[in-house]
């Protein structure tokens, strides 16, 4: 059943790329005045992603603005940074956005540690909100295992462990770089955040 107020076969017409990422500003919008939770912001923003047909997006717009006619909304400037306090809702926009970001996780495996990350957060982190997210977990995490080392390193006890720390810390770079490549939200655990 069409959305009130859609004209008659519009409903079932398909939408474009350009009509999700409208709606998902919308979406955005609303979300940054608290109109509503962090769940129903995902599951809004899950189905104007994946709507299909104008008969998808409508009820969301519904739900957003009634049955007022709405405007579409002129697109933000694109900035390097996501808006304050939306760092885990940011998206891969293309294929080379989930590659950088997997590769500021993995790059440490190859013996980059800390430079792997600070590379590709300097090369495209003002380009890609997801690849700054992404590189800027990954430095943190390799920071602190740094810092964890030089620490452990001054006692026997924590000597022994220093292999089992790096182990974990390798474990969980192929992890992170993995979720990145799923467009997945990665966070180390234990991890001091010096950098934002």
């Amino acid at each position: 059943m069409p959305a009130p107020g859609a004209r008659p076969g519009h409903a079932d017409l398909r939408v474009s790329n350009q009509d999700r990422e409208q709606v998902v500003e919308h979406v955005k919008a609303a979300y940054a005045e608290g109109r509503f939770d962090k769940l129903e912001f995902d599951d809004r923003l899950e189905r104007a992603m994946t709507a299909r047909v104008h008969g998808d997006l409508m009820p969301i717009m519904h739900e957003l603005y009634g049955s007022h006619p709405v405007r579409p909304m002129p697109y933000p400037p694109v900035t390097g940074r996501p808006m304050p306090g939306h760092h885990h809702n940011v998206r891969a926009q293309t294929g080379g956005d989930r590659l950088g970001a997997a590769a500021a996780h993995l790059l440490p495996l190859t013996g980059l540690l800390v430079i792997g990350p600070l590379i590709m957060l300097l090369a495209a982190g003002k380009t890609s909100p997801y690849i700054r997210k992404h590189a800027v977990e990954a430095l943190n995490f390799q920071l602190t295992l740094l810092g964890a080392t030089v620490l452990l390193a001054i006692t026997f006890v924590g000597f022994v462990l220093m292999p089992v720390l790096w182990i974990g810390g390798v474990v969980l770079s192929v992890v992170g770089g993995v979720a990145a490549l799923g467009e997945g939200d990665f966070r180390y655990p234990f991890t001091l955040r010096p950098v934002k």
